[in-house]
């Protein structure tokens, strides 16, 4: 007997891989594993619930049961995988040792860690179970501290006081998103969010966290402090790379694959944010719904290379509309601006003046369908 498909992950990497693998094939015994509770949803989601009043059961669209029965799989869910032996072509669940033909690493990303003082204190919220215990500890309350400024960060700050929060907002950058977008555009969305309610602490970075009595405080590194219900921190995702790494699968920043999503090791792909394709790791859902396409043909025996188009990123601050393509980061040339905030395009263009990226707040945002069309694809 043929031994199953085995997917590790029911995030949006592994669910959209299995529904497309089971447009190729119906018949192929297939298992998912995860360490979670198996429901489906969608993760971009979860920066926008509070807004929405919905809790965690609210964002959910399936559970477990209903996604094995749809699918016709087998789902594990509350399980870790201990280890992976490619040799073999097994993983391990503790001592039970599952034997699999092709094994795809879904494993997404985790939040980072801050080495602060009071860390313990803090809520972190990248799947829907976290997003249940941060649901629960703020009902009732009235502040939140929100630590980060890049997307996720200014994505939850607005969400927060749209629904209602009083929101400080803590970053050491010079102006919110800033990885991500020109600082002009970054700085278009300060106003929106101080309209809102927001309270920015920008060029500030958080030192510690103490409870004091029901109330918690945030040191900042310019001496002042700041006392919060809740606080979260937002301060950006690392791929989940360990499990590869002890199998010595090649990883990079996260697990290294070729355009057919195979990693170092025979008959073991990775997926979405956990994965790194010719250099590239996007944490985003456009690529990772692009990977799931070409690896659920690959897997159903005809070898596909992902592709990745032109692909924008949608800034969900509904006061101000944002949406970037940012330029290859080993990309020369310069940003270009015209209009005046909140309205604002930024081109960036080589000297050849050819354009390779570009970022849109406001009304300049009804251009992002012409724009792309002049842009060069990610990944041929």
């Amino acid at each position: 007997m043929t031994a199953p498909l085995v997917v590790i992950g029911t995030g949006l990497a592994g669910y959209n891989l299995v529904k497309e693998f089971r447009k190729a094939d119906a018949e192929r015994q297939v298992i998912m594993i995860t360490a979670d509770d198996g429901r489906q949803y969608s993760k971009p989601m979860l920066s926008t619930g509070f807004s929405k009043g919905k809790d965690a059961d609210g964002l959910a669209m399936n559970d477990a049961g209903a996604m094995a029965e749809q699918l016709k799989i087998e789902i594990r869910t509350h399980q870790t995988i201990t280890a992976i032996n490619p040799a073999e072509k097994v993983v391990m669940l503790g001592n039970e040792a599952l034997a699999y033909s092709d094994l795809v690493l879904a494993l997404g990303a985790e939040p980072f860690q801050l080495p602060i003082e009071g860390s313990e204190h803090l809520y972190h919220v990248n799947d829907l179970m976290d997003y249940a215990e941060f649901h629960s500890a703020v009902q009732g309350k009235k502040r939140v501290l929100v630590m980060g400024a890049g997307l996720v960060g200014c994505e939850y700050a607005h969400d927060l006081a749209s629904a209602g929060f009083e929101v400080d907002l803590v970053a050491p950058d010079a102006q919110p998103l800033s990885r991500l977008v020109p600082a002009p555009v970054g700085q278009a969305l300060q106003p929106a969010l101080e309209t809102l309610g927001v309270s920015l602490h920008l060029e500030k970075a958080v030192t510690s966290v103490s409870k004091v009595g029901e109330q918690y405080v945030a040191h900042l590194s310019d001496g002042s402090q700041l006392e919060a219900d809740v606080m979260l921190s937002a301060v950006g995702l690392k791929p989940r790379v360990a499990l590869a790494q002890a199998a010595a699968i090649e990883v990079n920043r996260a697990i290294v694959v070729n355009q057919q999503l195979q990693t170092s090791a025979p008959h073991v792909y990775a997926i979405g944010d956990c994965a790194e394709v010719e250099g590239l790791n996007l944490l985003y859902v456009l690529p990772l719904m692009n990977g799931a396409r070409a690896l659920a043909k690959t897997l159903a025996g005809q070898p596909t290379d992902v592709k990745y188009p032109v692909m924008p990123v949608m800034v969900k601050t509904p006061s101000l509309p944002i949406v970037t393509c940012p330029p290859a980061q080993d990309s020369e040339g310069e940003w270009e601006f015209d209009g005046q905030s909140p309205h604002i395009k930024a081109l960036f263009k080589d000297s050849g003046g050819n354009l390779l990226g570009y970022a849109l707040t406001g009304d300049c945002v009804a251009e992002k369908m012409a724009l792309n069309k002049e842009l060069p694809v990610m990944l041929a």
